[in-house]
């Protein structure tokens, strides 16, 4: 596994799984295998009631827990400040864990405007040892702005939905300049009709490798965590195997171009989740 160094001096896997509705039994030996396989980040959060799941399959696995890095992610019928530090201690009450790796803020939920609270929260819970770095999760640079103005501290981590037709370029840059690592849910676009690309379709062919490896080891060389969720082994262990090819300057420009924004499928500024 190949890592990137975050601001705060922890480091993180340059690939993840995700972790979105796999729940129950099926979720554990789910996310056992992805250990298995070669993985050692796992995305959560407390909106997919999947912590405990989380849990017992890093409890099954018998891999050392400084090996796994474990993100979770903070609702937001949570932000005020004692709420969610609460919070965070049930997420760790959940998934039998001392601390996570990575929390992040899951929306920042701007019109409700506790995420200044929330932020502040998970500094001190960071101060506590519950939580090792903080992050922030669909954030606008203007969001993030306002956290830095009011506490001095950058996130680690933002992660934001992008792929091939969203490539987050705004978001990229301002994290890119500030040292911020993004990470990408739905790296892969969901329904898969990137897949179906002709730039993508070629390259696949050029280096021997599926749409999927393809989109993959473009989101990395972006310096952007993917973190597909896959339930079949033989997807696992595909999306891992990226790490053997290299694509041009011009070959990730030409992904970047596949930009369309009425594909995004939230606007941060106007949609909320608690």
């Amino acid at each position: 596994m190949e890592y990137f160094n975050l601001n705060d001096g922890n480091r993180i896997p340059k690939i993840g799984f995700g972790t979105y509705k796999l729940n129950g039994s099926r979720g554990v030996f789910a996310i056992q295998a992805a250990l298995k396989n070669g993985y050692r980040l796992l995305d959560s959060a407390v909106n997919y009631e999947n912590e405990g799941a989380v849990g017992r399959a890093i409890k099954n696995s018998g891999i050392n827990r400084d090996d796994i890095f474990i993100t979770s992610k903070l609702p937001g019928r949570h932000h005020k400040y004692q709420e969610a530090i609460e919070q965070i201690q049930e997420s760790l009450y959940a998934a039998n864990l001392d601390y996570y790796d990575l929390y992040l803020i899951h929306w920042p939920n701007p019109k409700e405007n506790h995420y200044l609270e929330a932020w502040q929260a998970m500094l001190d819970a960071q101060r506590f040892g519950l939580i090792r770095s903080v992050g922030v999760s669909n954030f606008e640079p203007s969001h993030i702005e306002h956290l830095y103005r009011e506490t001095g501290v950058m996130p680690a981590i933002n992660q934001v939905e992008l792929h091939p037709y969203w490539s987050s370029k705004t978001i990229r840059e301002y994290d890119n300049k500030h040292n911020i690592i993004t990470e990408a849910w739905s790296p892969l676009q969901r329904a898969g009709e990137a897949f179906q690309e002709k730039e993508i379709i070629d390259l696949a062919q050029k280096y021997h490798k599926s749409p999927a490896q393809i989109i993959l080891r473009w989101e990395t060389q972006l310096n952007v965590v993917p973190i597909p969720k896959a339930s079949s082994y033989e997807h696992q262990i595909s999306n891992l195997d990226i790490f053997d090819f290299k694509l041009t300057p011009e070959e990730v420009q030409k992904l970047i171009n596949l930009d369309k924004i009425s594909t995004r499928r939230f606007d941060p500024n106007e949609h909320e989740e608690f």
